[in-house]
């Protein structure tokens, strides 16, 4: 709060510093020494030499433990404080993570959670849903501006798609866990997988609050191969979403196979003309870009008076001055004795 404090403390501290050394310095007496004739050869002893390094450092380890201390207490004496500036508003981003979890995606899957969870970190009061999408979806859950739910829930999805399919064994329970949160991405329907268009449909219409003038987005994960007949295609889709006034970004994951090639330039073509964003999925840029295309959009808050939030922080600071204060008293207790 007064950070003028913390250099006129320090200058006092060190003036009080001076002013002691000099009322209290001994008087040198003449008579009070001692001559001690052939002594000379004592300052070669090693037995000396070690003393007096462990006095020189301790001299200056004691300093330095001060100094700390002084520090300390003069940030103490400045009041360290936390200052937020919070308005009592809600966001009007609305964010829809719509993750393709089909066979094809599992192994890939976890990476591009990892890539949603990134993203949170750089979000403030947008609210934020995960869809997860095979021949059917399942919403993990709704839109929300509960991050520590948010980040919890795409934990366990990272550690749940984090699952070898080609493996000779499969481990029991890290199975259990994956057909646990698969559950409601898969029909009855055997000869269909990836209905990507199905799935961008369901995310687009995941949004509430259809008659508020507010920004929304979905971020669309998926490699784009479709097996079986879907009810919506993704230009179709794709369509819905923008009549919605929604924007679809694309990251594209895919491992090697045959069809990845033309599967990526319509998905691509269809994200980018509809405005949105296009990368693949282990694109560094893919994170920054799309935070950056959200934040551009327009947000319409309500009307609220921003507040100014002041939080004390002692702890920042007090548990240097007991460091010090602590190491200071013990180095002289070693050096007087």
């Amino acid at each position: 709060m007064t950070p003028w404090l913390v250099p006129v403390v320090l200058v006092a501290i060190a003036a009080a510093a001076a002013l002691g050394w000099f009322l209290h310095r001994p008087e040198k007496r003449a008579a009070a020494v001692t001559w001690v004739a052939n002594s000379g050869y004592l300052r070669s002893l090693t037995s000396y030499r070690r003393r007096m390094r462990v006095l020189r450092g301790g001299l200056a380890a004691a300093a330095a433990a001060l100094a700390l201390a002084s520090l300390a207490t003069a940030s103490l004496t400045a009041r360290p404080v936390d200052r937020d500036v919070r308005s009592e508003v809600l966001a009007t981003r609305d964010i829809v993570l719509c993750l393709d979890v089909s066979g094809s995606m599992i192994e890939l899957d976890t990476e591009i959670v990892q890539k949603f969870s990134e993203m949170v970190d750089s979000f403030q009061g947008e609210r934020i849903a995960l869809s997860i999408w095979n021949n059917t979806s399942r919403t993990v859950f709704p839109l929300t501006d509960d991050y520590a739910l948010v980040k919890e829930e795409l934990d366990t999805a990272a550690s749940a798609l984090d699952f070898d399919l080609d493996a000779w064994v499969y481990d029991q329970e890290a199975l259990k866990k994956l057909e646990d949160f698969l559950v409601g991405t898969v029909s009855l329907d055997n000869e269909s997988s990836s209905l990507v268009g199905d799935g961008l449909a369901t995310c687009a219409l995941a949004f509430d609050a259809a008659d508020t003038e507010r920004s929304r987005s979905i971020i669309l994960a998926t490699d784009n191969l479709v097996l079986g007949t879907p009810i919506y295609a993704l230009p179709e889709a794709a369509q819905l979403a923008a009549d919605r006034d929604i924007t679809v970004h694309g990251m594209y994951a895919s491992l090697s196979d045959a069809d990845s090639a033309s599967a990526k330039a319509e998905m691509q073509q269809v994200i980018t003309s509809g405005g949105g964003l296009f990368f693949e999925a282990d694109d560094p840029a893919a994170v920054d870009g799309i935070i950056e295309d959200i934040e551009a959009q327009q947000a319409i808050d309500l009307d609220a008076d921003p507040q100014l939030v002041i939080t004390d922080r002692p702890d920042r600071w007090y548990g240097w001055l007991v460091a010090g204060l602590g190491a200071f008293l013990l180095v002289v207790w070693r050096v007087r004795t």
